[in-house]
Parts: structure tokens; C-alpha cells; sequence
């Protein structure tokens, strides 16, 4: 028999704690929001169809992104057990400086398409949390808008080679001028990889109104508000374009490029050169030759070529055959801080992350950015203690086996 009895009111008070209301929508949603897939599942309820597919969506049938996931999903990482991890360090050093967290904020285009506060309220998070952040040459915030916007954080210029070499000489000067420490010259887009979903929504820039686009407004009035009562929509480095993304790249950009350009790109630019977009052992070799100061080795998240090399895999080749020389480098599948630990245990000294901090960005802007970095560092100081590391430099191929 099971003996029963009334409850006193001090048994039931402690059961009875109502949790605080709060008050503010958008500090609820993100409040709500413990990995990056809820930031994304938030930004696509708030986002027009057509501006989070280009943000998520990847190129032909996405074969690419899919295996770099698949990847990181499916690798195993081991712990040693019995470590004193009560204090754990997660800062490394990039290009010779302290980064306070082992990833940057990738470069993004069209940044203040996903949200009105774009690119200023991105640089603003990284400063806060002592990471760098690259703009694009896409961006749509200038090079001396977002210097403005956070004078104290570490900026990375990112550059596409165009056909008018004038004008790439004449933005690397203005970021230089700006304050941006380093240059990442982006090398896997001779021509624009075929973004489908981005075919099928009729995404341009500017958005074009169009009914089903008039129609989506309906489901996403505050974006459409906040585009239409801000400043115009429109790229900083570029005077105006009408049309596709593709179409632009196709028309702008030097499809001639060959390692030798790299000398001209030296002869411009004093500071430090990342190479972006590096997929095999051989070229990471070349760039290196050619005096790379750090290669980040990526696949373009998967926007250029379908069936590319999974970045992650090629990670301890590269490290063996240029690590002694060059600092290497890692995106492309990042969405969780242990993505970024495995990364870094393989042997990548940064990586970098891109649609895991646009996701915030759409989901509820600069508190959204905040609430992605949030979430990746308490991911990535939990999985170093799990593993029963104390910083990053600990961190090594016996902590992480790859299918």
C-alpha cells in the first residue's frame, strides 16, 4: 500500500516558481534559441522566401554542402578522461594576434538583404567578442562605414578579382586606408556556380516587387518594412546593379586569374594575404609558393562547384604538406562549436563561420549575431571539457576520427 498525504503549502511552494515574462519578442525568440538550427528554424518563420534560400541554399543539387555536414556529423570524437578542465582557455592566435574565440565571421554579400542592421551590427558583435570579421566585396555597408561602426575590431578585407583591375586596386586601397588588417582574395569564382533555388525564387538585387514577392510580404511585413523606411539597399563597392547575383558575377569578374595575378595583388596590398577558396593539396602548395600568409581551405559553402572536396577531410593533408609555412585555415558545414573543435583538432589553426552568424542575423539582428557567438562558445568550451582539454593548442588528431 501506497501511503498518501496532503501536501504542505512549504512542500508546494518551491514547485510553483512561475518563470519571469518577458516582455520583449525579440529577446524571447532568441531566449528560445539553444543551437544554430533554432536560429535558422527563427530566421526562416521571419525571413522572405527568397532571401533565406540564397542565405541557405548552395549550388546545382547541393551534393557539396550536404557531404560537409554529413562530414562533421558523423565523425567521432574522443576523450581523455580524469583532466582538470575547470578553467579552459578557447583563444588562438591568427595572423600573429590573439583572437579570443578559435572562429571569424566569414565573409557574406548582400549582408543588409538578410537584415536591415547588416553588416554594422555584424562588426559590432565581433569587436565585443574580440574576433575578426571579414567584409565582402559584396557587402553593403562601405569599407569606412564599418570601420566607423567598430573601430576597435579586427577587420579582414575580402576581395574578388574583377575585370577592371582599376577598381580592385582602388578598394584594396580604401580598406587599407580603412584600417583592415588583412586581404582574403577569394580564388573559386571564375564564374558564378548555379544557385537553383536562388533561379527559382527570381532572386535579384534589389529585390524586385512581383506578385508573389508582394504576396510574400504579407507573411513578412517587418522585413519589408524595415527594407523600405532604411536606407537604400544597394552594394558599397558597386555604383548599381540590376539582376541576378550570377549574372553579375559573370559580368564583373576575371575569369583570367591565374597564380601569376597574385604578384599584382601583392604589388597593391602591404598587409597580410589569406587565399580563399583552396580544395586541393597541390594548390595549397602553390598559393603558399606564391607567399600566402594564411589559405582557408573551403568549397564556397558549397555555392560553386557541386561534388566539390569536403574541406574538413582535406584538413591534415594540407596541414602536413604547408603548416610548417602558413597558417591553414577552415569553412564551409560549420554549425555547431563542436564542428569548429573537430576542426581545430584535425590541425586548423581558425575557422571560419558564415551562415551560422547570418541565421542570427535574420532571426533578430545584432542580438541575433550576439545570441549565435553565444551559443558557439558555450558549445565549444563544453565539448573542450568534455574531451578534457584546457585550450586550444591541446587539441589534436587523437582527440577526433574521421569516417
Amino acid at each position: 500500500m501506497t501511503t498518501r498525504q496532503v501536501p504542505r503549502w512549504s512542500e508546494l511552494k518551491p514547485l510553483l516558481r512561475p518563470k519571469p515574462v518577458e516582455w520583449n519578442p525579440t529577446r524571447r525568440r532568441l531566449d528560445s534559441a539553444l543551437t544554430i538550427a533554432d536560429l535558422r528554424a527563427i530566421a526562416r518563420r521571419r525571413t522572405p522566401r527568397s532571401v533565406f534560400d540564397y542565405t541557405d541554399g548552395a549550388a546545382e543539387r547541393e551534393i557539396t554542402l550536404r557531404r560537409a555536414r554529413r562530414l562533421f556529423a558523423e565523425l567521432e570524437l574522443r576523450p581523455s578522461i580524469l583532466q582538470d578542465v575547470s578553467d579552459v582557455d578557447l583563444s588562438t592566435t591568427v595572423l600573429g594576434r590573439t583572437s579570443a574565440l578559435p572562429f571569424a565571421f566569414a565573409p557574406t554579400g548582400f549582408t543588409r538583404m538578410m537584415n536591415h542592421e547588416g553588416e554594422r551590427a555584424v562588426v559590432r558583435v565581433a569587436q565585443r567578442h574580440g574576433i575578426p570579421y571579414s567584409l565582402s566585396t559584396m557587402g553593403t555597408t562601405s569599407p569606412e562605414d564599418v570601420a566607423a561602426a567598430a573601430p576597435e575590431a579586427r577587420r579582414w578585407f575580402q576581395l574578388y578579382v574583377w575585370n577592371d583591375r582599376a577598381a580592385g586596386e582602388e578598394l584594396m586601397h580604401r580598406a587599407a586606408a580603412a584600417g583592415f588588417e588583412a586581404l582574403v582574395l577569394t580564388v573559386d569564382v571564375p564564374v558564378a556556380g548555379a544557385r537553383l533555388r536562388d533561379v527559382r525564387n527570381g532572386f535579384a538585387i534589389p529585390p524586385a516587387l512581383t506578385l508573389s514577392t508582394v504576396l510574400d510580404a504579407a507573411t513578412h511585413p517587418a522585413w519589408w518594412i524595415n527594407l523600405l523606411t532604411t536606407e537604400p539597399l544597394k552594394f558599397a563597392t558597386l555604383s548599381s546593379w540590376q539582376g541576378t547575383v550570377a549574372d553579375m558575377i559573370d559580368a564583373m569578374f576575371d575569369p583570367s586569374m591565374t597564380i601569376a595575378d597574385l604578384e599584382w595583388v601583392r604589388s597593391c596590398w602591404q598587409g597580410p594575404l589569406v587565399i580563399k577558396g583552396i580544395q586541393t593539396v597541390d594548390d595549397a602548395r602553390r598559393v603558399v609558393d606564391a607567399g600566402a600568409d594564411a589559405i582557408i581551405l573551403s568549397n564556397h559553402g558549397g555555392r560553386q562547384l557541386d561534388r566539390a572536396p569536403v574541406p574538413l577531410r582535406l584538413v591534415p593533408d594540407v596541414v602536413q604538406a604547408v603548416g610548417d609555412r602558413t597558417e591553414v585555415w577552415l569553412d564551409t558545414g560549420i554549425l555547431s562549436g563542436a564542428d569548429i573543435v573537430a576542426a581545430l583538432a584535425l590541425g586548423a589553426r581558425t575557422t571560419l563561420v558564415g551562415r551560422a552568424y547570418l541565421y542570427g542575423l535574420m532571426a533578430g539582428g545584432e542580438r541575433g549575431v550576439e545570441r549565435a557567438v553565444q551559443i558557439l562558445e558555450r558549445e565549444i568550451r563544453r565539448t573542450m571539457q568534455l574531451l578534457g582539454v584546457r585550450t586550444v593548442a591541446e587539441l589534436g588528431p587523437q582527440h577526433v576520427r574521421l569516417p
